[in-house]
């Protein structure tokens, strides 16, 4: 059995293939067109020095190199740079060396003149001429030297003109160095000896760097080339022009960064978008028809899975690059309901999804998606059935929690300070508390409008106050108590395998209201009456039979019962044999050539159509449905067993299950083996406590002598008279 539904599973037909890409093809479609809604923004139609209108705003998150900026901050480097000299040591000291030897043979005629061996005429005549180069006072300082202050001041103005040479000296800085010569002379001299010797060395006081216009490029371009490139971050929804101010250069490169400009699609944008959908929706579609075959063939399902993945990724676009908001949206809201309504696999995937559409849109932001998947498996694991309010307040709790241990570990990861994680656990209360909210909210409406069943719905059903359980205990008591029976069987075994005891109990109440059209053509509805199939062929009893699952679809549908309850109602069945009329109208043909032990009779009772006898299905599409075809026989047997101890009873469940086993009737739900066991054991177990040996008490006794006294004094009257449904064997199982 487990063998042969393994294969079928992971066969891919034809028209499932085209059911998953039609489904896939219009989910992707959906969230492109919704990720990649700006990809065609409009165009923003201004020029530099234009008035702009009003904000305008960025269209999605970008980050680039403002090549305007980047221009400005490399002109203003290059800007910044001073002009740039030809000046090097090895000149200096080349030119300084030049300038001594210069000096030293200009300034021979003095040593000549002030040689104590030459005559006063000569020394006159030298010392007119070099004193018509100097100023007065120089002159007269020079007349009045001697050989030996001579040699004084000779000797610090090379000194003194040896290092202004040594030293950069720019061509426009000669004439400030020359009048400060004096003021750098030493070496004992006076006033006036210091003035003669600058004014002497003040020719030979050269530039040994002059502007090189060259060079000064050369160190714009250089610092022009190591400003970096200037790159802004801009966030989605970020103004970047504001309104009212004239149109800058930086300005225009904002909006043809983000190609506002001319209105191109972002086509290379938008095939992300298509591709990281197509991803998307491929798997989780394929994950649904590998692993929940069950949600596959539902419609309804399918749809709702899919809208509450558009509506979340609408929220998520909207919110996208904001500081705060994609942490208030109450995304856990999502896996929370559709673990309520569906399971919590399903709602753990669709959780992966929507973290990865958060991260997606939001930078990419690996918080913001670690924020909502943990948020959102926390909701899972907190909500549990959702058949309370409190359980909802509980997994809004827990959300808070996690999604704020999430923001606190990213924070001490990054650079957030206090306020910041204040702010954004703040974000958090808020955005658990509305999960919790709109999960209370709206799951049961979602169950309403999507064909789902809730717990409350659920709940209410079970309600003996309901109408339709109403008129199954007033039409059809035996009935009525049967239901209750199966459901407390079915359960028992519900909890035990581990399958909805809820939805299993409530489909067991309504699982044979097909009865009430024809109340007397089932023997717990009697009374210990006349039979109604006494004098009917066997054929027409099975019809009838099998005809309480149409009439109980069609009651079920007038009393406006989910969808899911009233598929509960052909399955209880499923293709089951209606062995007691089957049974005896095999006897009835082989009846006139001797009955079954002949040949004839054998040949004759093999013309018998099973078929005829056998109920429509389909069989068992859940392990619910199972444990209620199970329930269904084990309570009418062990009902018409003579004997109710355990030997008995557990005999009589063991051949129920392994009659259904045997007819193939769970070749389509997912019991196993071990399931089939512990149902078994819960069985026997639920029975043995509602047929349970009571104490004989005397007065019980005496009644029941008492009964049979009367019927013995009314002789063969009475039975005769007997009702004709006693004294014959209760149909069997297959009959109910």
């Amino acid at each position: 059995m487990l063998a042969h539904r393994g294969a079928e599973a992971v066969r891919l037909t034809r028209r499932e293939a085209g059911r998953l890409g039609f489904a896939a093809a219009a989910l992707v479609v959906a969230m492109t067109a919704i990720l990649g809604a700006d990809f065609a923004p409009e165009r923003v139609d201004l020029q530099v020095g234009d008035l702009v209108p009003s904000d305008i705003v960025a269209p999605r998150a970008l980050t680039y190199e403002n090549e305007v900026l980047t221009a400005q901050a490399r002109k203003a480097a290059a800007d910044a740079v001073t002009p740039q000299y030809d000046f090097t040591s090895e000149r200096a000291i080349t030119i300084a060396t030049a300038q001594v030897h210069a000096f030293e043979t200009g300034t021979s005629l003095l040593d000549t003149a002030l040689d104590p061996a030459t005559t006063d005429v000569q020394r006159g005549l030298i010392l007119d001429r070099v004193a018509g180069d100097l100023s007065t006072t120089s002159a007269d300082t020079l007349h009045a030297l001697d050989s030996a202050r001579w040699l004084s001041i000779r000797t610090e103005a090379i000194r003194v003109l040896d290092s202004i040479e040594r030293t950069e000296l720019r061509d426009t800085e000669v004439a400030i160095a020359q009048s400060r010569l004096s003021e750098q002379m030493a070496g004992g001299l006076s006033e006036a000896e210091r003035m003669l010797a600058a004014e002497l060395i003040a020719p030979y006081v050269v530039a040994n760097s002059s502007f090189s216009a060259e060079m000064t490029q050369q160190e714009r371009d250089r610092r022009a080339a190591a400003v970096a490139p200037v790159v802004e971050e801009v966030l989605q929804g970020e103004v970047i022009v504001r309104g009212g101010t004239k149109l800058t250069e930086v300005d225009a490169a904002r909006i043809a960064a983000f190609g506002l400009n001319d209105a191109a699609p972002d086509l290379a944008g938008l095939a992300g978008w298509f591709v990281l959908s197509a991803l998307l929706v491929t798997l989780l579609l394929g994950w649904i028809w590998r692993f929940r075959r069950g949600f596959w063939h539902r419609n309804n399902v399918l749809i709702l899975i899919s809208l509450l993945l558009l509506f979340a990724t609408i929220a998520l676009k909207l919110t996208a690059g904001r500081a705060a908001l994609p942490f208030v949206m109450p995304l856990a809201s999502i896996p929370i309901l559709l673990a309520v309504l569906l399971d919590a696999e399903v709602a753990i995937v669709v959780t992966a999804i929507l973290a990865v559409v958060a991260g997606a849109v939001n930078g990419p932001s690996l918080e913001i998606s670690t924020y909502v998947f943990l948020g959102g498996l926390a909701g899972v694991l907190a909500i549990r059935r959702g058949d309370r309010l409190q359980t909802f307040l509980q997994a809004g709790a827990v959300v808070f929690v996690v999604q704020a241990l999430v923001v606190a570990a990213f924070s001490l990861l990054g650079e957030r300070d206090l306020t910041g994680i204040i702010q954004l656990w703040g974000a958090s209360a808020v955005s658990a508390g509305g999960a919790a909210v709109a999960a209370v909210g709206t799951f049961a409406v979602l169950g309403n409008v999507f064909g789902i069943l809730t717990v409350f719905q659920l709940l209410e059903l079970a309600n003996p106050s309901q109408p339709l359980l109403r008129r199954l205990l007033i039409e059809t008591p035996g009935t009525y108590h049967h239901s209750l029976m199966v459901g407390n069987l079915a359960e028992r075994a519900a909890e035990a395998i581990g399958a909805d005891p809820l939805l299993t109990r409530v489909a067991a109440y309504y699982h044979d209201t097909g009865k009430l059209v024809n109340p007397g053509a089932f023997i717990e509805n009697q009374g210990g009456g006349e039979n109604v199939h006494d004098q009917l062929e066997p054929e027409d009893s099975a019809q009838i039979l099998k005809q309480h699952v149409a009439d109980g679809i069609d009651i079920a549908y007038e009393a406006r019962l989910p969808k899911a309850l009233i598929a509960f109602i052909p399955q209880h069945h499923g293709t089951a044999m209606i062995s007691y009329f089957y049974a005896k109208a095999r006897q009835a043909a082989a009846a006139p050539f001797g009955g079954l032990a002949t040949e004839e009779g054998r040949r004759a009772a093999d013309t018998v159509d099973p078929r005829r006898f056998r109920h429509a299905g389909p069989k068992p599409q859940s392990r619910e449905a199972a444990l209620i075809m199970l329930a269904d026989g084990v309570e009418a047997s062990v009902r018409s067993l003579s004997s109710r101890d355990e030997p008995a009873i557990r005999a009589m469940v063991a051949r129920i299950i392994a009659e259904r086993m045997d007819d193939r009737q769970f070749d389509e739900c997912d019991l196993t083996l071990r399931d089939i066991d512990m149902i078994e054991g819960a069985f026997v177990e639920q029975l043995l406590g509602m047929y349970h040996q009571r104490v004989a008490y005397p007065q019980s006794k005496i009644v029941e002598l008492e009964v049979r006294r009367a019927a013995a004094g009314g002789g063969g009257s009475a039975g005769e008279g007997a009702p004709s449904g006693l004294g014959r064997p209760d149909p069997p199982t297959g009959g109910r």
